[in-house]
This record gives C-alpha cells, sequence and structure tokens, in this order.
C-alpha cells in the first residue's frame, strides 16, 4: 500500500514522502496514530503544496538570516567594567548582555540563546563572539571589553 507520511517515521521515511508499506502496516500502525494517510491523488498534490510553500518560506528565512549576519559581522560592542589586576573583571559579560546591547544599541533583536559563548566573558579586551541565525548561517559579532 501507498502512503503520504504526515510526520517522519523511522526506518520507512520523512515527512511528506510517498512511501510503499505493507498494507497491515499501514492500517494497524501508521494510519491510526496520525504518521501517514493513504496516497490518494489529492494528498499528494497537497503534500507537494505544502512541501513547496516551506521551501519558499525557508527560503526567506535563510537570506534574511544572510542580511541579518552581514549588518552583525560589521558590528562591535564596547562594555565598560570594572576589572581588578591581571585585567580580570568583577563580574562578567554573558550572552544576555550581549543580547541586551544588540537591541539597545543596534536595534537588533537576537536571542540570547542563539549566542554561543562557551563561558562568560571575564578579561578585558577584543573577543569574537559567534551567533547562530541559522542552521546554515553563523555571524561573528566583535565585543569590546574595556576598564571603566
Amino acid at each position: 500500500m501507498d502512503v503520504l507520511l504526515l510526520k517522519d517515521v523511522a526506518g520507512v521515511g520523512q515527512a511528506g514522502q510517498v512511501k510503499k508499506v505493507s498494507d497491515g502496516y499501514a492500517r494497524n500502525y501508521l494510519i491510526p496514530r496520525g504518521l501517514a494517510t493513504p496516497a490518494t491523488s489529492g494528498a499528494v498534490k497537497q503534500a507537494e503544496i505544502v512541501r513547496a510553500a516551506a521551501a519558499r518560506r525557508e527560503a526567506k528565512t535563510l537570506a534574511e538570516a544572510q542580511e541579518l549576519a552581514r549588518q552583525l559581522s560589521e558590528t562591535t560592542l564596547v562594555f565598560r567594567a570594572k576589572a581588578g589586576a591581571g585585567d580580570r573583571l568583577f563580574g562578567s559579560i554573558t550572552s544576555g548582555d550581549i543580547a541586551e546591547a544588540l537591541a539597545r544599541d543596534k536595534h537588533i533583536t537576537v536571542d540570547k540563546r542563539k549566542i554561543e559563548l562557551d563561558a562568560p566573558i571575564k578579561e578585558l579586551g577584543e573577543q569574537q563572539v559567534a551567533i547562530k541565525l541559522h542552521p546554515e548561517v553563523t555571524a561573528r559579532v566583535t565585543i569590546v571589553v574595556e576598564r571603566e
């Protein structure tokens, strides 16, 4: 029996694909659990429309992420913090601080969870910080920490 997968099924295929499976597997497992539907011509046509819309949406999202990455790569954020001996900060600069500074200074909204900071910045100086905007797009922002 040919079925149109509505969700990803391990060992069978991904959502939107038409797969040939045994009649019993389709009737007793896939269809009752909402994982698949019989592959009628209307269902296949509808799946192609949904897949094309998703591809257009993904292309638009990728283009927006690339534009934002270009803007962010030209961005330098300056933080002033109290520091002690050896240029160690008394506090630290976190991903939340970076996201807040981007929103305040550059009017760019970035989720702090997308800022890839291994550990909070605790020293004076200049660093490059990666921001994962899209699975295929990563931007680098320059962070400069100066003594207050």
